[in-house]
């Protein structure tokens, strides 16, 4: 929560990118002058995290929790704080250190991700305190919010997506962003993965690490990124896990995730119709229209949840859309589907629409932390989601250029997926009216002089497409090593047991595989292969 300013929480996109949505969502404006004098931020630097047992009855009993203060605004950090909520498991040995974890969104919180799914990180404690915390504008740590009942981020209605009325279309987009800032309180100006980034370098001092060890999954691997622009001399063991891109505009990346989970969408059809149980039936070039069939009805009429609100078609898009980051998920999704098509239940499909690109959601309950869950707004992953993105992406079309393209955009987003289409170009839409974000990352990290950082990429990721590893191994530069996971899923680390092996043996002891070499899709058993460098 906001220490001064506030007494309560206030404060898995791009191949395919058509010209139209490069022209429309064009170059930023220069970065400012690096060379301003720097305030003072030593107190920040200077404290120490007082852990204590987590509270809450789902917490594990050997998980710590702590806060961190870190400045609202790092340009005039007498202007106010807010409190970061950390949580770690204790080395069981003698520790060399801490290894953070991001578990991606943006908007994911790392503290319930670590409750629920820490077993796999436990080889790390033979070295480690594995350590994970809630990003500014998320979780325990000041979460945004855009209202109760806010469809702001998750994905609109076709009323409410009305292309037809442009002009329209651009008041509720505007009125949904002051409403955004208005539920946000004072954070959210100040989010986003640059500040996020200097989080980062406090966490680190206020653990008492000289160096940062770290490791991201998708739009954490964004977070490592710039961290390693920000800081590079603080750079320790660095992964990044299902890559993010670091130049695509959000059109391009919302092109890119749509054609990936497109594609996801047809593996899961191929698998599904294989299936008597299969809610589409048998014949797989009817089940795929199916599914547009069922999108369309429920946005057409969507239906009632048990929760008090209305399930459309686009939180449906949205809940497959999670569910298809794993092959893991597949037998969950199509029981879902099936209890949603034969008896009108949402209750299984929500339980999948978390929103957010990163690691296949977990159920996240209990209220651990110094700060408890009962403060979360239900919405703060997809307005963290939308918050962050927007703020990291300077590109604002203006209304006249938006209303004359928007009828091409919705084209181009159409033809790289029927299913998804509609829900990713209403994502990028929901940056109009907000203020323009930084250019930072487009523009300034490139050509990192760190220590070497391990980047992984899936083949089959529906998310992070793997081009995108090598476009950011490119631009990071030697300090850059790649490791090409052959297998399918979003991020190779809780699904690869060569790319677990391989991230552990870095992150412990140092070893890095050459750049360019391999995991084999049926990775049990097996180890790296060598190849070209990427």
């Amino acid at each position: 929560m906001l220490a001064k300013l506030s007494k309560r929480p206030a404060v898995r996109r791009c191949a395919g990118a058509s010209a139209l949505a490069l022209a429309l969502f064009g170059a930023g404006l220069p970065a400012a002058a690096a060379d301003r004098p720097q305030p003072d931020l030593s107190r920040f630097y200077r404290q120490k995290p007082a852990w204590a047992a987590c509270r809450g009855p789902d917490m594990p009993k050997d998980l710590q929790c702590a806060e961190v203060t870190v400045p609202l605004d790092y340009a005039r950090p007498q202007a106010g704080t807010l409190d970061l909520a950390l949580a770690r498991y204790r080395a069981t040995g003698t520790s060399r250190g801490s290894v953070l974890l991001n578990f991606g969104g943006p908007g994911v919180a790392g503290i319930p991700e670590l409750a629920t799914g820490g077993k796999q990180f436990m080889d790390l404690t033979n070295g480690y305190d594995v350590v994970t915390f809630d990003p500014r504008g998320v979780g325990r740590s000041s979460p945004v919010s855009c209202g109760e009942g806010s469809d702001v981020a998750a994905g609109a209605t076709e009323e409410n997506t009305d292309l037809g009325r442009p002009q329209a279309l651009l008041a509720r987009l505007r009125q949904a962003a002051e409403q955004c800032a208005r539920h946000s309180g004072p954070v959210l100006p100040h989010i986003g993965t640059v500040n996020a980034s200097r989080d980062l370098d406090v966490i680190r001092q206020a653990l008492g690490d000289d160096r940062l060890n770290y490791l991201g999954f998708s739009y954490g691997s964004r977070l490592g990124a710039v961290y390693a622009a920000q800081f590079p001399g603080k750079v320790g063991r660095i992964t990044l896990d299902g890559v993010d891109t670091l130049t695509e505009s959000l059109a391009e990346q919302g092109v890119a995730g749509a054609e990936g989970q497109q594609t996801a969408l047809e593996d899961f059809l191929d698998w599904c119709t294989t299936n008597l149980a299969c809610p589409f039936g048998q014949d797989r070039r009817a089940a795929g229209d199916q599914v547009l069939r069922l999108v369309r009805s429920l946005d057409e009429n969507p239906v009632p949840t048990d929760f008090g609100g209305r399930f459309s078609g686009q939180d449906l898009v949205g809940a497959i859309g999670q569910a298809l980051y794993s092959k893991e998920l597949w037998p969950s999704l199509e029981r879902a589907l099936g209890s949603l098509i034969e008896d009108g239940d949402t209750r299984r499909v929500l339980a999948f629409a978390t929103g957010g690109v990163g690691l296949p959601a977990g159920r996240h309950r209990g209220d651990g932390g110094l700060v408890g869950a009962q403060d979360v707004p239900a919405d703060n992953l997809p307005a963290a989601l939308m918050a962050v993105n927007c703020a990291d992406d300077p590109d604002r079309p203006t209304a006249a250029r938006l209303t004359r393209d928007l009828r091409e955009l919705q084209a181009a987003y159409d033809q790289a997926s029927p299913v998804f289409g509609r829900y990713r170009l209403t994502q990028l839409l929901m940056c109009y009216g907000r203020p323009r974000g930084t250019d930072f990352v487009r523009d300034h990290v490139r050509d990192v002089h760190s220590a070497k950082m391990l980047l992984v990429g899936t083949r089959g990721d529906p998310a992070t497409p793997y081009r995108w590893t090598e476009e950011t191994a490119r631009r990071l530069g030697p300090s850059a090593v790649v490791l090409d996971n052959k297998g399918d899923g979003h991020t190779g680390y809780s699904s690869s047991t060569c790319v677990h092996r391989e991230v552990n043996d870095f992150l412990l002891y140092g070893s890095l595989p050459a750049s360019g070499s391999s995991c084999p899709a049926d990775a049990a058993g097996e180890g790296v292969t060598s190849g070209g460098t990427a």
